[in-house]
């Protein structure tokens, strides 16, 4: 077989191969032009982050009752009892993420203090009345059921603090309206979490500390000292704590101690190498049968990887990232100071705890106890992150296109019903 010397193909040969060359790629760049397309239509961000979102959060309800369906009947003599708790929060929280939604923003703004006062006296009376669950004081007993402040305060400080920097958005270049009354705020809600020993917690609020300096242009110079700071910090409260210095130094290979620090994260492993690409099928994970410790919270992924494979996991971790991506673009378009801030702050600690929590089970990062947003059970944390996703919803939904779009078709829906009520 001959190769052809380009200096031997004539003018018609070349328009030939350019001819069946851009047959071959028309598929393609149509199916290209058809994405961009739809992504700039008026309601595109608002139809990504309501369809992502719902669709998260089906996935996490399917993998909870999967996930803690052994445990379930060992401890309640019933496989549906965990899930039918987190279907409880999901009724309640669904219902507050509409009302977030739908709530205006003067009155978003009006909560913001409120609300981290709030943060502040419950996580207060976790300091001096927590219950304490695998070690860390994070819990407060209230009745029956017990809730972790501390998720709470995740929703809470970004929206004060979206507030703050919205009134002070003319003098955020002075350092001193830069950092205060945000960043002493911010170590109080840290150092109230530390009390109760909850590392993981105070990484991610640490995680949405940085992301807000970060976007209202904090210099470079204030992050290589924060880094610096939080550094040593986490370093010196993990080397007081013997077993989260075990976890920390046999984190980057479990099996060295795989019957003590390293038994959860060696059989997440476990869980995703046998998932292959297609995983095993819905309900056919064999380490939730009590060898993974935390299999429907803080490791569900481990599970999720073995029942839907690779591909399971990669639509998990994509359905995060078009979440980040329709909200950066409300955040961008936005002429609101307090919507582009909320929204980055929102999207810094969803993206930032999922990539914690991935890292973990990959063993890429210690075990820190933090769960998979939206997926893991939990109601403590999925009503304020689905509160979250109402906001980010609701400041969609009023982009100046999208409100426009939607009245438009609220009209036209009118016409149609008015039309037919008359025939």
């Amino acid at each position: 077989m001959t190769t052809a010397n380009p200096e031997d193909v004539g003018p018609s040969g070349w328009r030939s191969l350019r001819d069946r060359a851009a047959g071959l790629l028309a598929p393609y760049v149509s199916g290209w032009g058809s994405v961009r397309g739809a992504l700039d239509k008026p309601l595109a961000s608002y139809y990504l982050l309501l369809g992502a979102s719902a669709l998260l959060l089906t996935i996490g309800v399917i993998m909870v009752l999967s996930a803690s369906s052994v445990r379930s009947y060992v401890i309640y003599d019933d496989s549906y009892a965990v899930v039918k708790k987190q279907l409880l929060w999901v009724v309640v929280g669904v219902p507050c993420a509409w009302v977030a939604s739908r709530l205006p923003i003067k009155h978003i703004r009006r909560l913001a203090y409120p609300g981290f006062l709030f943060a502040l006296v419950l996580l207060g009376l976790v300091a001096r009345f927590g219950v304490y669950v695998n070690g860390n004081k994070n819990w407060l007993a209230v009745g029956p059921f017990t809730v972790q402040p501390a998720e709470i305060a995740k929703l809470a400080i970004v929206l004060w603090a979206a507030n703050i920097y919205a009134h002070k958005e003319r003098r955020l270049r002075e350092l001193h309206h830069l950092l205060v009354p945000v960043v002493p705020g911010l170590f109080a809600v840290i150092g109230l979490v530390l009390v109760g020993r909850d590392l993981g917690t105070a990484m991610v609020l640490a995680a949405i500390l940085l992301g807000m300096l970060w976007v209202v242009g904090a210099p470079m110079r204030l992050f290589g000292l924060s880094l610096s700071v939080l550094g040593v910090a986490a370093v010196a409260l993990a080397a007081t704590d013997p077993e989260r210095l075990n976890r920390i130094t046999h984190f980057s290979d479990p099996f060295k101690d795989y019957t003590d620090a390293g038994w959860q994260p060696a059989h997440g492993l476990y869980a995703l190498s046998s998932g292959g690409w297609f995983g095993q099928g819905i309900g056919a994970s064999t380490q939730k049968w009590g060898d993974l410790p935390e299999a429907h919270t803080d490791f569900i992924f481990a599970v999720l990887g073995e029942e839907l494979g690779l591909v399971g996991t990669l639509l998990v971790v994509g359905l995060f990232f078009t979440i980040a991506y329709a909200a950066i673009r409300v955040a961008l378009s936005t002429q609101d100071p307090f919507v582009r801030y909320a929204t980055f702050g929102i999207i810094v600690w969803l993206l930032g705890q999922m990539m914690i929590n991935v890292g973990m089970v990959l063993a890429v990062l210690p075990v820190i106890g933090i769960p998979l947003p939206i997926v893991s059970y939990g109601g403590s944390a999925l009503l304020p992150s689905l509160v979250a996703l109402g906001l980010i919803i609701g400041f969609a939904r009023r982009e100046p296109e999208a409100a426009a779009a939607l009245a438009a078709r609220r009209r036209n829906r009118s016409a149609g019903l008015s039309a037919s009520a008359h025939r």
